[in-house]
Formats: structure tokens, sequence, C-alpha cells
């Protein structure tokens, strides 16, 4: 997958929202060392690096354009361009915070204890993903993939949500934790342009899918959804889109 960080930024300041509300949710507990999971164009790390400027901070990405965009936002952290899923850090760390990245990751059941694992005791796990996959948004993919002449090349792609619940990630780290905090948030979004939503998801979700294609067949699959979204998201009298966008948080403290 190809990650655009133009296309992602389009909607910078609703992705970051709960980044730092995340980030704010972390005691103060002056980490020297501080991990980054997922760390896209470094827009969070530069304010994890503000926040803590005494530590040491890593960004960890996979995609080589999101940790070119990253060097040049936060040029005073140190950037390791390597696959989420293969991150075998060779220490612990005091924070390992991860700001919408491991849904991409699958088999959370072993992901979530192993990457605990990797926080030093008394340490800090921090992590934010989104659980809107059974919005329009999101169902509407899955939908266009299965009913189109490209179907034999995308319904690969059409999988069950790769979030749980938020009991299912409070029995994963309770045990390992001397404090666990798990809440959920659902963003009124309110989106300007076109067809906002279709382009927010094509800074994410969609790309999966997009990837596959190519041509007049890929561009035949962004309007077919395009047009099913915007049904689904019509603008309001003021010519706003509205976005109920669901998010996960959770941040644990591991036990000493």
């Amino acid at each position: 997958m190809v990650w655009d960080p133009q296309q992602y930024l389009k909607f910078s300041g609703h992705r970051l929202r709960p980044a730092v509300d995340l980030l704010m949710r972390i005691p103060d507990v002056g980490p020297r060392t501080v991990a980054d999971l997922g760390a896209g164009a470094g827009n969070v790390t530069k304010l994890i690096r503000e926040r803590w400027p005494d530590a040491v901070v890593t960004g960890v990405e996979g995609s080589a354009e999101m940790v070119a965009a990253g060097r040049k936002a936060a040029p005073d952290v140190e950037w390791s361009h390597e696959d989420l899923g293969q991150w075998r850090p060779a220490k612990q760390y005091d924070l390992i915070y991860s700001n919408a990245a491991l849904h991409w990751l699958p088999n959370h059941a072993a992901l979530f204890p192993s990457v605990m694992e990797k926080v030093k005791p008394g340490g800090m796990l921090a992590v934010q993903m989104p659980r809107n996959f059974l919005a329009p948004s999101h169902v509407l993919i899955g939908e266009t993939a299965l009913n189109g002449p490209w179907r034999s090349k995308v319904e690969h792609l059409v999988t069950p949500p790769p979030v749980e619940g938020p009991a299912f990630y409070h029995d994963l780290l309770a045990p390992m934790s001397a404090n666990i905090d798990i809440w959920e948030t659902e963003y009124l979004q309110v989106l300007e342009g076109e067809n906002p939503v279709k382009e927010w998801t094509k800074g994410t979700w969609l790309t999966r899918y997009l990837d596959v294609l190519q041509g007049e067949e890929k561009a035949a699959f962004e309007a077919a959804y395009g047009e099913r979204v915007a049904k689904a998201y019509p603008k309001n009298a003021a010519g706003q889109t509205l976005f109920p966008f669901r998010r996960l948080f959770m941040v644990a403290q591991r036990k000493g």
C-alpha cells in the first residue's frame, strides 16, 4: 500500500484531534525513551517531542513516503523505516505511543501483549485506533468492491472489522497492567468540500482497493464508491457534510 502524505493530511485537523486527546491523557511520568509506532508524516511525533523535550523519541513508520515527510516535519526525532509487523526493538521503552496505526496489523490477541512487553515496568502504552468500520463510509467500500467488474481483484480485501470492542483489549492488557483506562469517543466531524467523505477514506482505507486497480478501472471504482458515499452523507443546508467517526483509546501502565 502506497501512502500519499498530501491526501492523508487534507483533513489534518480532524485527524490530529484524537492524537492530541490521547497524548493529553498520558500521565506525565517523565519518559526518557519514547517510540511512536506508525508515526506517519511526523505531525504527532513532533508534539510528543515538544511535550517531553529531554526524551529520545523514535518514529517507527513503514511507508517511505511518510518517513520522508516525517523527517522534514520533525528533524530532531530518530526515524526508523520498518514494517510495524516486523518491529522487534532490542530495548524496552518508557512510553510506546501509537495513533491510528495498529488496526492495520492482524491478530490483535497476540499483537497487544507483544507490544506491551516492549514497555518498561512502570512505563506506559498509549494507543488510539479508528473503530468506524461498520459505518457507511467503510461498509460502502466493501459493497462497491463486491458489485462491479473488479470483484475478483479486490474481494480479498473485504474482511471483518480489524478492531475489536473495548472489553477485548481490557482483557488482553489488564493482566499486564497496574492501571488501565479504555474509552471510546465519537467525533462529529464537520467536513467541507465536494464529497469529502470519499476524500477522507481515499487517504486511508480506500487506498487499499485503489492500489490494486489501474487506469479506467481504478477511476470507475472510485466513482462508483463516490456516488454511494455521497448519498449516505448528504450535505446539510449550510453545504457542510457531517461525518460521525468513532475511535477507541487505551492508556495502560505496565506492572512494575
